[in-house]
């Protein structure tokens, strides 16, 4: 046999092993997905991939189809005193049980979501809380900046976005300030929103003093652990004061530098249910530093009387045994007595928010709906269309923002349950995303958000289903070949 006839027999035999190794890889996947009794859509995604496009498809699954709440890969072990909290979730379930948790009898209509919180994710229910709804970065960030400048032991700080830019490079020396004044500085940023860090900053935090790390460092950010991302946007400052919601820190929330109006919105609380921010804070700062922070006064101080607004704090992610913020906005649409008013800027509903959508809507409660009319994710906004006509027939009433993109997260139901944080109505966000929901139980702050809707009304076009079922054939076929990929999105 000469070299050419060996050659060509060895890369013969290096195909067959390759196919072979293929196929059994393929098989192992099928497995595993079918194992691991995923919602039936997404399961069938998956497998439409392996299928449907060769390697690049198992290539997805291996990167971005791994169940890290099943497998447990965010430890939450010796973060925190957890026999203490039980203790505490015991506490609140009994005085529930026995009618002693809440005075308020509007607030008690919306007993069974507060249990459930409690239950599954330890989500205290605290009342001595002042609350502020603060619409757009224009009205977040010079409050934030101002209570950041006058913080006296410790600053927490997480975000999914920290861009380098105006807004950024405020913040940034707001928090190097601090820290060069004896304030202790800790930074957790996303390392796929975030892109990496700008090196400026991280110059001005290590001279200035500021622990900062990565959530999940990556080094393709479009690829490398991409499902599992810190959507999280949360500030604890001296244990008494928290920011949360929707507003990342970049311009465009500033509608700054940017050629589309950013709508969103925000909170600032002080009392008790900052408390819940700083354990939320304290568990991934465990993850990404290994460091553990005591329960200790000067992290959760004793407070002063503040106000008697009701919240709870919902931290959900792979992290956590059950799919928290999703079933608190199951349990909030399923219950809903008058009126659900929602805002979102994606819509991929799974098939239980699905249901309860339209079961709620037809049984005479009114659901509206806002949602971008241009978002900022073409597929994903493909995918959100293939669920207008559904809804649309069950009567949920559908308005579409047009002044810009809408980002703010936010559910009102009944005039006194209020949802604000960083959950998009969405597979990521039910399944793979870390992020934190403020519950609020409180009419006024209802009704703010309410008139905010009201106000948003103004700059939206109705979505009526006798002109969405004249869409081209070529629009609705896009948009139903994106709704298949709608649990990988």
């Amino acid at each position: 046999m000469d070299t050419a006839d060996w050659f060509q027999t060895a890369l013969t035999y290096i195909e067959v092993i390759v196919l072979v190794g293929y196929i059994a890889l393929i098989i192992w996947a099928a497995i595993k997905i079918l194992l691991e009794n995923k919602n039936p859509l997404k399961t069938h995604s998956y497998l439409l991939l392996l299928i449907l496009v060769p390697v690049i498809g198992l290539l997805f699954y291996m990167i971005l189809g791994q169940d890290y709440r099943r497998n447990k890969l965010f430890s939450r072990k010796k973060a925190l005193d957890e026999d203490l909290i039980d203790r505490y979730a015991e506490e609140q379930l009994e005085q529930a049980r026995s009618n002693q948790l809440i005075i308020d009898e509007r607030i008690k209509q919306k007993s069974r979501i507060i249990n459930l919180l409690i239950s599954n994710n330890r989500a205290f229910l605290s009342k001595n809380n002042k609350i502020e709804l603060l619409i757009n970065g224009e009205n977040k960030f010079p409050k934030l900046l101002e209570d950041i400048s006058k913080a006296q032991h410790h600053i927490h700080i997480e975000y999914y976005i920290l861009d380098n830019d105006v807004i950024g490079r405020k913040v940034v020396d707001a928090l190097c300030e601090r820290a060069r004044n004896g304030v202790e500085v800790r930074f957790i940023y996303d390392d796929v929103g975030t892109s990496h860090i700008a090196r400026e900053f991280k110059q001005d935090f290590d001279a200035a003093g500021v622990e900062y790390y990565p959530f999940m460092p990556v080094y393709i950010p479009q690829l490398s652990k991409a499902n599992f991302r810190d959507h999280r946007k949360i500030v604890v400052i001296d244990g008494i004061v928290g920011y949360t919601g929707g507003i990342n820190v970049a311009d465009r929330y500033i509608n700054q530098g940017t050629q589309m109006y950013w709508r969103d919105t925000h909170l600032k609380v002080t009392g008790e249910a900052v408390q819940s921010l700083q354990i939320t804070f304290i568990l991934n700062w465990y993850f990404v530093s290994n460091e553990t922070l005591p329960m200790s006064d000067t992290y959760f101080p004793d407070l002063p009387p503040f106000g008697n607004q009701y919240m709870q704090v919902i931290a959900s992610g792979p992290d956590s045994d059950w799919a928290s913020i999703m079933q608190a906005f199951f349990l909030a649409i399923a219950t809903a007595k008058k009126s659900i008013l929602i805002t979102s800027p994606y819509f991929i509903p799974n098939e239980s928010i699905l249901t309860a959508l339209k079961t709620v809507v037809m049984g005479g409660v009114k659901v509206e709906l806002m949602y971008p009319y241009v978002s900022d994710s073409t597929i994903v906004q493909a995918a959100s269309m293939s669920y207008m006509k559904e809804i649309l027939e069950a009567g949920v009433i559908i308005h579409l923002y047009t002044k810009g993109f809408i980002h703010a997260k936010t559910i009102v139901v009944d005039g006194i349950l209020s949802s604000i944080g960083t959950a998009n109505m969405d597979y990521r966000s039910f399944d793979q995303n870390f992020e934190v929901n403020a519950m609020i139980y409180d009419e006024t702050i209802a009704n703010e958000l309410i008139e905010q809707f009201e106000t948003d009304k103004k700059q939206c076009v109705p979505l009526q289903l006798s002109r969405w079922q004249q869409r081209p054939i070529r629009k609705r076929l896009i948009e139903s070949i994106s709704r298949l990929m709608a649990p990988l999105l």
